[in-house]
């Protein structure tokens, strides 16, 4: 296929990219700036110049493609509701040029959503929907209901760590935090639950859901359904010869910032469904072994 990919320079997205291109795909890149440009180039990847708010060139580029992977998210926590508005708009514009034609549409969402849409502490499965109250999730039912209207659509729910070299997401941020208040923190017993996936895993699942996921389906990009908060805090006060403590709810935000409601979530997720409907099987290492590795902790940032 020939395929347009938003967010195709990030750090799931390049991933993604090599992804398809080992698999035989065409990838055609949306870049914003000549260094993106460059990067998409020297993979051997096509590039369409524009960007997420031009919602022209997002329909351009969709419409002359086999199938879109949308991977691109404006990360401005300083207006977040900006950037899921924004979200939802390129959502719309993507699914209005590929109606119709039965071609794939792969939107990210996070297994989070599962976690704020479903009582505490239940294990979310592919089948739950969200409410479209929470953030992203408008545009996840959104993508959904583009089912109905003849595209091929379906959602990669992605854990909250997407781990591997080049991570700067949330782990590399704990790691920071912890550097900079002097320990590693946990809030109250630290059993609260984080699944989790590594980012070559993902990109397989983003490669599969792109040939043949189901339309209208639901995807959990989930390699370890569960992995305890406070056994991620001691691996990060280990290796950087921290006290690891626990902290109270109230404390988190001052502590965390803007990741303190994230630290607190218990969001067990399973993947079993997706595994059997694809036949996907994550095989990279898991967390705590990939942080063990110790490259998360050779500088201020993965």
């Amino acid at each position: 296929m020939r395929v347009f990919v938003t967010g195709a320079t990030g750090f799931i997205g390049s991933a993604v990219v090599r992804e398809l291109i080992g698999a035989g795909h065409q990838v055609v890149g949306l870049a914003r700036s000549d260094k993106a440009a460059t990067a998409l180039a020297t993979v051997g990847a096509e590039v369409h110049r524009g960007a997420l708010e031009d919602l022209d060139s997002l329909y351009k580029g969709a419409s002359e493609m086999d199938g879109v992977i949308h991977l691109g998210f404006k990360t401005d926590f300083s207006d977040f509701a900006g950037a899921v508005a924004a979200d939802l708009r390129a959502v719309e514009t993507l699914g209005a040029a590929l109606e119709g034609t039965g071609k794939p549409f792969v939107f990210t969402s996070g297994t989070l959503l599962v976690a704020w849409s479903t009582p505490l502490g239940q294990l979310g499965t592919e089948e739950i929907a969200v409410d479209s109250a929470v953030p992203r999730g408008a545009a996840e039912n959104a993508v959904i209901a583009l089912a109905e209207r003849g595209v091929r659509s379906s959602v990669v729910r992605l854990a909250p760590s997407v781990h591997g070299q080049g991570d700067h997401g949330f782990i590399p941020m704990l790691i920071d935090i912890a550097r900079d208040k002097g320990f590693s923190a946990y809030i109250g017993d630290g059993s609260n639950r984080w699944p989790a996936v590594h980012r070559l895993d993902a990109a397989r699942l983003y490669r599969l859901a792109l040939e043949s996921a189901p339309a209208g389906s639901r995807l959990h990009g989930v390699g370890e359904e569960g992995i305890p908060f406070i056994d991620i805090a001691y691996v990060i006060g280990h290796r950087l010869n921290l006290p690891t403590v626990s902290i109270t709810r109230e404390e988190a935000e001052a502590h965390f910032g803007f990741l303190g409601a994230f630290t607190s979530s218990d969001n067990p997720m399973s993947s079993k469904l997706t595994q059997d409907r694809l036949g996907w099987r994550p095989e990279h290492p898991a967390l705590i072994p990939d942080l063990e590795n110790g490259y998360y902790f050779n500088s201020s940032s993965c």
